[in-house]
């Protein structure tokens, strides 16, 4: 038997341009990797903490630098100062010297954090829980609960103080210093707002136009929210179905973080970096705070009524007045003396405040029609002229 016929196959004669037609190399450059929209927006997957909750130090991070010691005992001061007025005020309302108090306690951390993370000519926009951040910055105790006593709407001068009113509809302030913000960045000027948020507020339609305005025109506005886990009764579940609330921040295109609120080092390093990242025109930054509100909403709250007992007691152990105390106290920047120096303090502080808010206040009746407009409109001076003409009456008949 003969071999097996074999069918020859011509060459084939290959060209430069039959090569890259064939080749799908040099047919087709490769795609260049788009860039990330989210790099440098999106918060750690865990808050930032520094100090273990026994006021341990962590390992330190090079991108989160600690404050100096001298801030860090200032801080300690102003928060253990801070506790005292808080639960001073929380005293007043029980004896009807306020109409009502919204307490901070166990939100100390992030009341005064703020406030030394800022300098004296930067705006605060706070919200109604934040009593102890203003008598942080200095303002008068006294003018702080006049909005709560029922005299004003507000008890301070805020062009002098650089803070705008307590305000209590929710989010409006988002919107207020983003245009605070930007007006002072139009002006040439290097001021930074900071906005106070409940957790709560994060699901209004102002807290959206805030951010959203902000981050368009790079306003150097720090939004600054607080989750203390509940907006009156409501559980933060039934707020917002995202991993936590600083991821809100990467839809609006402002970098964001998350940072352990009962941690003053970490609270006061994060807000530092946030606020610098404003102040150098990078536009707005958010920080969530995961903190817990230890009292009710205010005094005409029931919290047993939605909150498990058990809850509350856990946070106790998360204490951010003693987890500094126990780190100063380690690293010997504080010892029993500076702890009794500063309680002495912070009761001459409430005793003042409760002596001062005992004092039955002079009111003018005509004071009712004061900052109603720019200009009084003819029924306005109409009804200030009626309620004079009642006074005038009313003293003629005692004399």
């Amino acid at each position: 038997m003969g071999p097996p016929h074999v069918q020859e196959v011509p060459a084939v004669t290959t060209t430069p341009q039959a090569v890259r037609r064939a080749s799908p190399r040099t047919r087709r450059p490769a795609t260049p990797v788009a860039p990330d929209p989210t790099a440098g927006l999106l918060p750690q997957t865990e808050p930032v903490r520094l100090l273990a909750p026994d006021g341990t130090p962590l390992p330190p991070r090079a991108d989160l630098p600690e404050p100096p010691v001298e801030t860090l005992r200032e801080m300690y001061r102003r928060m253990v100062v801070g506790r005292r007025f808080d639960a001073q005020s929380t005293a007043l309302t029980k004896q009807g010297r306020l109409a009502v108090y919204p307490s901070s306690r166990g939100q100390e951390a992030c009341q005064v954090g703020a406030v030394l993370a800022l300098r004296d000519d930067d705006w605060v926009f706070p919200t109604y829980r934040e009593s102890m951040a203003l008598t942080a910055r200095g303002i008068d105790p006294v003018e702080v609960l006049t909005l709560l006593r029922g005299d004003w709407h507000c008890g301070y001068d805020p062009t002098v103080v650089r803070t705008a009113p307590q305000c209590t509809p929710l989010a409006t302030q988002c919107v207020h210093a983003a245009g605070l913000a930007y007006g002072e960045s139009y002006q040439g000027r290097d001021t930074v707002a900071l906005a106070f948020i409940g957790d709560g507020a994060t699901s209004e339609g102002d807290f959206h136009e805030g951010l959203n305005f902000a981050a368009v025109f790079k306003a150097p506005v720090v939004y600054f929210v607080q989750n203390n886990k509940y907006a009156i009764s409501v559980p933060l579940s039934r707020q917002t179905a995202a991993p936590s609330l600083a991821y809100k921040g990467v839809g609006y295109g402002v970098p964001s973080e998350q940072v352990d609120g009962n941690d003053p080092v970490a609270v006061l390093a994060v807000l530092t970096r946030a606020v610098a990242h404003a102040r150098a025109g990078h536009g707005p930054y958010l920080v969530e705070a995961h903190t817990y509100r230890m009292e009710a909403h205010t005094n005409a709250d029931d919290a047993t009524r939605y909150r498990d007992p058990d809850e509350v007691e856990a946070w106790r152990d998360r204490d951010p007045v003693a987890r500094l105390e126990a780190y100063l106290r380690s690293r010997g920047e504080l010892d029993d003396a500076a702890v009794a120096q500063i309680a002495a303090e912070a009761e001459a502080y409430a005793a003042d405040l409760r002596e001062r808010m005992h004092a039955q206040p002079t009111v003018d009746p005509l004071s009712l029609f004061e900052h109603v407009y720019a200009e009084p409109t003819p029924q306005l001076v109409e009804q200030r002229e009626m309620v004079r003409a009642e006074l005038a009456a009313d003293a003629e008949g005692d004399a």
